[in-house]
């Protein structure tokens, strides 16, 4: 079964930065639906296409992501 953030992962991976930060906006627009509380259950799936989560700041609205080596 396909993850709802395969979309996002996919993103991740084709932008290739060793860090990057989206703001919820900028998720929504790739995605195409508002994360909610279930992302933290899913931000493990990054790790298959080389990342992972640094950071989610509800304050600024934004997830931050390193690159993994």
């Amino acid at each position: 079964m396909m993850s709802k953030y395969k979309p996002l992962w996919e993103h991740l991976r084709a932008d290739g930065r060793e860090s990057i930060q989206l703001s919820f906006d900028e998720i929504r627009d790739i995605l195409g639906f508002d994360i909610d509380h279930s992302f933290l259950n899913y931000k493990k799936e990054a790790v298959n296409f080389n990342y992972q989560i640094a950071k989610v700041n509800i304050k600024k609205r934004s997830v931050l992501f390193y690159k993994l080596v």
